[in-house]
This record gives C-alpha cells, sequence and structure tokens, in this order.
C-alpha cells in the first residue's frame, strides 16, 4: 500500500492535472531509457521473471507478472512502479546500476499515459554503459596514482587517505576521531596475529618513542611467528579450505608454510591451479581434490575466488545481471575438462592426473536437441589491461620479482608472459580466438609430480593459471586487494566481496585501482600491502559517536570515514580469552586442583564371568573430545596443551613432511595384512555373537589435578563441528561458494561467554599470575591490581568510576580473589572485549 500511494504522489507531482501529455519520442527518448536499464535482464536469451522485452511482441506479452504496462494507466503498471520505489527498497529497478532519474522516470509515466507506443520494427539490445578510458584520460589516472620508482610505506598510505577524500568531495559526511595508540596497539595485534597484546608487550610499546611506536610495532608483527596463523584462517575461508575433504589439512598446511615463508600471492594461486598428484606429494592439489576434480565446479571456484566474478551464475543460462554467457561458463570449464580424480585400489589414496578426453562439451545437454555435442575449446574471457607505454607499476613489478632468488619459479616476464594472446579486447566465443599455449610457463617442470605417467601434468590449466595470475589481469588483483581491504578496514570497495560487475556502481574505483596496482607493483607481497593499510588514516579512524541516525553513519561508514562495528573473528576471540586469562600456561602449581571424580563404565562379561573391557570406540563429542572422557582424562588433556573447547590441533610440519612412493608401498602392504587381521576378527566377532552378550557397569573413581592449559585455536582442524566455539561465533562452514563469515549477535554465543568453560577457566586467578600476589597479600594493591586488569583484557586503564566500581567489588567479595575473578568476568563479557576499536 505504501509503495502504491508514494507511486501515486509521483503521478501526481509529474502531471498534476492528468490532462492528456506531449507523447515522448520513442527512439529519442524512451528507448535509450529501457536498453540502458531493462534489456541486460530482460533482452535476447535474458528473461528474468519469464520476462523478455526486446520487441513489442515480448513486451507486451509479459511474465509471470503479466505485462509491464498497461497503455494509458500508468498507475496498474508495475514497471513503472518499481522504478518509482525508494532507494531503501530491496524490489527498486534495475537490481543493478543506477537507478532512473526522476527525469527518466517522467518520461516513461508520459509514455504509458500517451499510449506506450512501440515501433513493430524496433528491437531492443543491451546499452549498458561500458568504461571505455581514452588515452588522454588513461595518462591522467596514470599521474593521478603513480608515485615514481620506489614510494615509502607512508607515501603510499598517503596516497590512498588522498583518494579517499578525493573521490568523498561533496558528501558531507562526519568524521570520527582517529584512535589513541593503545586502542591502536589492540587493532594490529588481533588483525595481524589475531589475540590481544600481554601486559609484557604493552610495556615494550608504551616505551617506544611516540612518533615511530605504530611503525614498529607493525614491522614486528608482520614477522611474528602468529602471523602466518592469523592469515591461514583469512585463506581457509577464502580457498574454503575443509579438513575432512581429501587432502584439506595438507592443504591447509601448505598455505601456512607459503604464508610463513611470503611466497608471492601470485605464485601461490598458479600452484594451486595448476598442480596434479597426491596432496602427501603436492599439498596444494587439495584445492582440486575438495572439488573432486568436477570442472563445473572448479570453473566455478576459480572465478569467484580469484577473480571476484561470480561466474557460475552462467552455468544453466547467460547471466542474468552481467554480459556472461553460458557459453563463456563452459569455455571456461573446459581448461579443466581433462583432469581426473583417481583412488588408489589398495591405499583408497586419491590423486589427480589428466586424461586425453575433454570431458566438458558443448551445447549443453538440455540444449543439444539433435546437434551433435563437441568438445569444448577453451578460453579465457577477461580483460587484461592494454597500454602504448609500459606503466610504472608494471616496471616496478619486474623490478620486484628480478630480484627474487626463485625468479623462474615466480612468473616469466611481463612482455612475454602471454605473447601471442589476444589481450586488447574481450576474447568472446563468437570471436575466432584460437587458444595459444604459454611457452615461457612451461620451462620448469622439475617441481611437479611426475613419476612416470601416474601423475600427468595439466597443460591446460598451467595456461589458466598463467592468465590469472597475470599482472596485467585487473580482476586478480583487484579481487584479492577487496577482500584484504574489507578484513582489515571492515568494508570492501564493493560487495559482496566475490561479486565485481561491469555494471558496478563503485564510489572508491580509484582507491580500490591505487591498491591493486600497489600490490602488483610489490611482487603480489601480502605482508607490504597489509603493511600500507594499516597505516592509512582510514584504518586508524574510530567508531562514530552514538547518537547518529543509522543512514548517516552508514554513509560515512561506507566512505571510509570512520570505522565500523567490526567484531574479532572467533578464533581471534577465543584466543584472546586465553590470552587475558593466562590459559596459554599453567596458573597453577602442581596439585594445586587435586579433585576426586567418579565416572561409570559399561563393560562386557566374557564366558567366565569376568569383566572385559568395553567393545567398541567411544563416541566422538561435538567438540571433538570422546564423550567418555571425563575429569580424569580432561585433567590429562590439559596437562598435554589438547584444547578441549575446540577440537583437534594439527603438526603441520608433520602434515607436509609425510607421504612418499616408498610410504605409499608399505602402506599397501600394511592394507592388506590389515584386511587379512580384520577377516579373522570378523570371524571371531561371528562366533562371538552367536551367544547372547552380557554386560554390567561399574564405577571407577580417580583422583586428578585440573589444571588447564589451552593451545591456539588457529592450529586446529577447519572448519570446527557447528557447536564449537568458532563456529558458534561466526566461523563458516565453507560448503557453498560466497559463505562468508556471519557476525551476527546470538543467544548461543552470550550463554557460551557467559557459562562456557574458557571464560570460566580465564576469570579465575591463578596463583601463578601476576595478579595474584597484588590481591593475596595481607595488604593488597587494589589501585594496582586493577590498572593491570584493564590493560590485559582491555589493553587500557580504567577511567574514575570503573575503579570506583571496581574497588567496590573487590571489597563487597567474599575475598579479594573471588572479587576479582567476578569482575574479569565481567570485562571478557562486555561489547568492549569482543569488538575492535
Amino acid at each position: 500500500m505504501q509503495n502504491r500511494l508514494i507511486l501515486a504522489a509521483l503521478l501526481f507531482v509529474v502531471t498534476p492535472c492528468m490532462t492528456a501529455v506531449a507523447k515522448p519520442n520513442f527512439a529519442v527518448e524512451v528507448q535509450p531509457i529501457l536498453e540502458r536499464s531493462c534489456i541486460r535482464c530482460h533482452g535476447a536469451g535474458k528473461d528474468n521473471g519469464d520476462l523478455r522485452m526486446h520487441t513489442k511482441t515480448d513486451f507486451f506479452k509479459g511474465g509471470v507478472n503479466g505485462a509491464p504496462v498497461i497503455p494509458g494507466e500508468p498507475e496498474k503498471s508495475y514497471l513503472i512502479e518499481l522504478v518509482s520505489l525508494p532507494a531503501e527498497s530491496g524490489d527498486r529497478m534495475p537490481s543493478k546500476g543506477a537507478p532512473l532519474t526522476a527525469e527518466e522516470v517522467a518520461i516513461l509515466v508520459d509514455w504509458v499515459k500517451s499510449g506506450a507506443e512501440f515501433p513493430e520494427s524496433v528491437e531492443l539490445v543491451d546499452r549498458q554503459p561500458k568504461k571505455q578510458i581514452s588515452a588522454a584520460e588513461m595518462a591522467r589516472l596514470n599521474k593521478l596514482l603513480d608515485l615514481g620508482d620506489r614510494p615509502t610505506v607512508n607515501e603510499i598510505a598517503a596516497k590512498l587517505d588522498e583518494l579517499i577524500d578525493l573521490e568523498n568531495q561533496g558528501g558531507n559526511l562526519p568524521l570520527a576521531t582517529e584512535i589513541n595508540d593503545l586502542a591502536f596497539l589492540r587493532k594490529v595485534y588481533v588483525d595481524l596475529i589475531g589475540r590481544i597484546p600481554r601486559m609484557d608487550e604493552i610495556r615494550e610499546y608504551i616505551q617506544m618513542p611516540t612518533g615511530e611506536r605504530r611503525v614498529k610495532v607493525v614491522d614486528k608483527l608482520l614477522e611474528d611467528d602468529r602471523f602466518a596463523d592469523r592469515w591461514t584462517v583469512f585463506f581457509a575461508d577464502m580457498l574454503r579450505i575443509r579438513s575432512n575433504r581429501e587432502g584439506g589439512n595438507q592443504f591447509l598446511a601448505y598455505v601456512r608454510r607459503s604464508v610463513s615463508e611470503g611466497k608471492p600471492y601470485d605464485q601461490m594461486v598458479r600452484e594451486i591451479i595448476s598442480s596434479n598428484g597426491r596432496s602427501s606429494k603436492s599439498p596444494e592439489v587439495g584445492y582440486v581434490l575438495a572439488e573432486e576434480a568436477d570442472p563445473m565446479t572448479l570453473a566455478a571456484a576459480t572465478t569467484q575466488v580469484f577473480l571476484g566474478v561470480r561466474l557460475a551464475c552462467a552455468q544453466c543460462h547467460d547471466h542474468p545481471f552481467d554480459r556472461w554467457s553460458q557459453r563463456h561458463f563452459y569455455e571456461f570449464a573446459g581448461f579443466f575438462g581433462k583432469t581426473t580424480q583417481v583412488e588408489n585400489n589398495f591405499t583408497s589414496l586419491k590423486y589427480t592426473t589428466e586424461t586425453d578426453k575433454m570431458a566438458i562439451l558443448w551445447p549443453p545437454e538440455g540444449k543439444a536437441e539433435n546437434s551433435e555435442r563437441k568438445p569444448v575449446e577453451p578460453k579465457f574471457p577477461f580483460e587484461f589491461v592494454s597500454y602504448k607505454s609500459k606503466p610504472s607499476y608494471l616496471t616496478r613489478f619486474e623490478k620486484r620479482r628480478a630480484v627474487r632468488e626463485e625468479e623462474k619459479d615466480a612468473g616469466p616476464d611481463i612482455d612475454s608472459l602471454l605473447d601471442g594472446v589476444d589481450t586488447l579486447g574481450f576474447v568472446s566465443s563468437n570471436k575466432d580466438s584460437s587458444f595459444d599455449v604459454i611457452s615461457d610457463v612451461r620451462k620448469d617442470k622439475s617441481k611437479l609430480d611426475i613419476e612416470g605417467d601416474l601423475y600427468r601434468t595439466s597443460e591446460l590449466r598451467r595456461d589458466l593459471a598463467a592468465r590469472v595470475t597475470d599482472p596485467r589481469n585487473p580482476y586478480f588483483a583487484r579481487a584479492f586487494v577487496n577482500r584484504l581491504w574489507f578484513e582489515l578496514v571492515g568494508r570492501g570497495f564493493f560487495e559482496p566481496l566475490d561479486n565485481y560487475s561491469a555494471g558496478l556502481d563503485i564510489k572508491h574505483e580509484k582507491t580500490m585501482e591505487f591498491l591493486s596496482r600497489e600490490f602488483v607493483a610489490s611482487g603480489f607481497d601480502l605482508r607490504d600491502t597489509i603493511r600500507a593499510i594499516v597505516h592509512t588514516k582510514a584504518y586508524r579512524r574510530g567508531h562514530l559517536e552514538p547518537g547518529l541516525d543509522t543512514a548517516t553513519r552508514e554513509a560515512a561508514e561506507a566512505s571510509f570515514l570512520a570505522s565500523p562495528t567490526r567484531r574479532m573473528l572467533s578464533e581471534v576471540l577465543f584466543d584472546s580469552i586465553v590470552v587475558a586469562g593466562h590459559l596459554n600456561e599453567y596458573k597453577w602449581p602442581k596439585g594445586a586442583n587435586v579433585k576426586t571424580v567418579t565416572r561409570t563404565e559399561r563393560v562386557r562379561i566374557d564366558d567366565e564371568g569376568e569383566m572385559a573391557p568395553a567393545t567398541g570406540e567411544p563416541q566422538m563429542a561435538m567438540n571433538g573430545a570422546p564423550t567418555s572422557m571425563m575429569a580424569a582424562d580432561r585433567g590429562q588433556a590439559a596437562r598435554a596443551g589438547y584444547n578441549l573447547e575446540a577440537g583437534i590441533e594439527i603438526d603441520f610440519d608433520a602434515v607436509l613432511n609425510k607421504g612418499d612412493v616408498a610410504e605409499e608401498l608399505a602402506m599397501m602392504k600394511a592394507q592388506s595384512d590389515m584386511q587379512v587381521e580384520q577377516q579373522r576378527m570378523m570371524a571371531a566377532m561371528r562366533e562371538q555373537n552367536r551367544r547372547p552378550a552380557k554386560y554390567t557397569y561399574r564405577e571407577i573413581t580417580e583422583t586428578i589435578d585440573d589444571n588447564p592449559k589451552f593451545g591456539s585455536t588457529m592450529r586446529l582442524q577447519t572448519p570446527a563441528n557447528p557447536a564449537d566455539f568458532q563456529r558458534v561465533f561466526g566461523q563458516p562452514g565453507r560448503d557453498e561458494l560466497g559463505d562468508f563469515r556471519d557476525h551476527s549477535p546470538s543467544m548461543r554465543q552470550a550463554l557460551m561467554m557467559l557459562n562456557g568453560r574458557a571464560t570460566h577457566e580465564a576469570s579465575r586467578v591463578g596463583s601463578l599470575e601476576p595478579l595474584y600476589p597484588l590481591l593475596a597479600d595481607p595488604k593488597p594493591d587494589f589501585a594496582k591490581a586493577m590498572q593491570r586488569l584493564y590493560l590485559e583484557t582491555l589493553t587500557r586503564l580504567p577511567n574514575k568510576n570503573e575503579v570506583s566500581e571496581g574497588l567496590a567489588l573487590l571489597k563487597s567479595a567474599p575475598t579479594p580473589l573471588e572479587g576479582m575473578a567476578d569482575l574479569r568476568w565481567v570485562l571478557l563479557n562486555c561489547h568492549e572485549f569482543k569488538y575492535l576499536p
């Protein structure tokens, strides 16, 4: 009803007297509007809502909702209603690109009111404006984005801020103030190494010179061992790494090693896309094995993850909102069309190799009719940057790459990379453009797992990998820096992060372009790009004051004038609880928490009436530990560093060093021996099962030392089980493309923080903690204890009100230690602990 009222009001404003109006010229006024805003989704081959609008017959035939216009009655025409909806409506048309202006809506209203003339001979075509940049415009853009041969980090950060300000001109939005030094320290620790800073690290930071401390601490964290752990979590989300898939843990370990060693992003992606073999020998092949070498799934994942384009939307039909056709998708999938997954009959190990047969056929099965389906010719449909004189960022890339010790592994010279390939325009499936093999990327095959003919090299995927990662491919760098900016700043240049489209209205396009170029110029270096981002004003800005209306706040945050509310990643939150509560080390001396516990065990009675151990494996609890693990087992596991809250830890080095041909042969021998033993055991069980089994229960009383110590959630199998802390706080299941983290608060999260074992143990003040002597002394130093608590938990000192309330709590508790445990529990559960400054 509200939309109808808006439409009625608009019609009244446009034609207040509702008298006869001048008939708009269809070719000059109406046709351009329809072609720009409607035909990309409702043209030839595009039938969203079963509606095509490109011819008069199709237009007035209508779709599932009938004809879009009723001649002479604009108030009953749903086309007019949909283009007139307010900006906040999710139903306004067009759904992509710029909305119609008031003048354009008025033209359509007059057109419908005057009879909606549509010439029989006219066929509308997609006139979506393409971003054409003239040579002069490109020169001006290059000059604007060029920082010379050797820009410093500060110059890069300053240019990013300059471009943001330039693209924000005329916004008249509020600007948040810059966060203070301690807030910056907390933020970069959380973002760069995945936990809050410890007390000794806070002291070290404060003792640094004021003007240098931010730079120094960032440089320190980029070299920290935990940097690789934290950013492996980032890549695990992006690459949808799943430990329960074939080669999942090996793939995870490969990514961590790559981040730790500083492997360039383009080199890592080339290896991921092109490798064949076993995960124990080539762990990066886990990317292909996770999808069982299915070419359609791999085509969808590769374009969406590495290029930021949802080409999969064209798998069943032409893309409804973009220029990608179904044929583009099939031709891209052809790069994976000769890859197959093979399972070893003896060991059940799986590996990938190449066949001679192309599995992707055109036309699709449902459209073949009587025509013969033929193998597709793989083609890469994405445009490359063309230039007459090489831009400085590409020259810098070549210089940076040339000094790497493993230059041959990092990639060839740009000018020879795609020699002979048309990079000036769109490689259309209708264009006679045969696939040109890239000879330069075949030079070094020593790294590939070629053992006889077992693991055949994929030439198609090697060629595809070179095209995807080419420094002239703007999709590749743009997709990654957009994800990186979102991860650190809280919003992307475009969202969803994997859905770039030519029709997107990107407000900070020059900023995004500059950061993409700098990423290329750095040699696709993750650390250098992160270093530049965290030194920008955009990263250092705090939150806007409460009380602002939602629209103003969101507009300021979208303009990077304020930081959006951003909760810690689930793994980071858990590890920060561990750090705040000193759970990464023993809080109690041996024997301080001795407990007597009783557990019940079900056992079988044999023929002689003796009790035997229970049969069968213990059921696994949702946190990855056996359900039969009682307090005794928990105490022992805690002593060993087992993370009771979050699953099973991975030994990354052991995972990567496991497996060769000799080991596989040994496994085959062991497998055959195992089969013999299994047959013997099954025969024994069949004999035993002929007699009815008898069971009884017995109670076991044990004394344990319950002294928990927790490891890091970043080294656990991933993703966690649905009921685990990580998943409850937003870790994605990674089963589907576009499955991003969900940071929405929930009752389960609140209950897990209020009642969870980690929060409970972190709150207690152990006798080995630095807080303990400040509170257990006959003359306790409450003021110093309060300062330490706030610094360790919130990375700041308490204000006067907090000191007053905290002292009252400490003095009213049965003991200061119990009062401090209650206060730390309160701080761990407050929003300030869970959210970034």
